[in-house]
């Protein structure tokens, strides 16, 4: 799934007995999934390009679905299922918005730094261009394997409304999975004492891919292959050299946040 923030004017949203607030884009108006194949026009541009890196040899084929690992997948997929309504499945539904949901607020927390457009504008920049380029390095593996999604096939129970364009997008690798490891990779190197918290943060988003029901497990570990590659080559841009170091300057300034445990 490649995700896609709105570019409007940024809101304030609630952080429960925060501090402070960090500020993020606006929710789309659609809850759902935000269509993949159809991202939200943006001025900005990542800091790759589709042939810096090819997915695709590096993760090799998901598994098949007759194998062992695929059957055990799907019925992961079925027992999984049982978690509708419950707290990890309300969870899932927010982590599938990074920007305005449940996601960029847990790596706030876990910095304890409000990360946001006004706060940390060159950090959140950053993290948006590393957003377009999980699509660029993502979506030719995705095209490649072609991985029909879990839910396709049958009626059972997802955290978010099925849309027609999941029928199509394909499933490996998990394009939330890539934005949420990358991130808690860059934002680690950032704030190294607080690693443990980020990447925490950043496992529990690709986790809600499967609590979800809208990837399996090998989708989620191959995004995490992926962003892990795409971050080692983007520290051979000189650009992203220069905004992570600005970055890191930002982040060190950022008021401090305070999250309930």
């Amino acid at each position: 799934m490649i995700l896609r923030p709105l570019l409007g004017a940024a809101a304030a949203l609630s952080l429960a007995a925060c501090a402070m607030l960090p500020q993020m884009r606006p929710a789309p108006a659609d809850a759902s999934l935000a269509a993949p194949l159809n991202p939200v026009p943006t001025d900005l541009a990542g800091y790759l390009a589709a042939a810096d890196l090819d997915g695709a040899a590096l993760l090799g084929p998901p598994p098949a679905p007759d194998s062992p690992r695929g059957l055990g997948e799907r019925a992961h997929y079925d027992e999984t299922r049982s978690l509708a309504g419950s707290a990890r499945w309300t969870q899932a539904i927010a982590d599938n918005d990074i920007w305005a949901g449940g996601a960029l607020k847990a790596y706030s927390c876990a910095a304890g730094k409000a990360i946001g457009v006004k706060t940390t504008p060159v950090l959140y920049r950053l993290l948006h261009r590393i957003e377009i380029d999980v699509r660029t390095i993502g979506k030719p593996a995705k095209d490649h394997y072609n991985r029909p999604r879990p839910m396709i096939g049958n009626s059972q129970p997802i955290c978010v409304p099925r849309e027609d364009w999941m029928k199509t997008n394909a499933s490996y690798p998990s394009g939330h999975s890539m934005v949420g490891w990358s991130w808690g990779l860059i934002l680690s190197e950032l704030a190294p004492a607080r690693a443990d918290g980020l990447m925490a943060a950043g496992k529990a988003v690709g986790d809600s891919r499967v609590i979800c029901g809208v990837h399996f497990q090998s989708d989620i570990e191959a995004g995490r292959t992926l962003a892990s590659a795409m971050v080692a080559r983007l520290h051979g841009e000189p650009e992203f050299q220069r905004d992570l170091a600005t970055a890191r300057r930002e982040l060190a300034r950022a008021p401090a946040l305070s999250c309930p445990a």
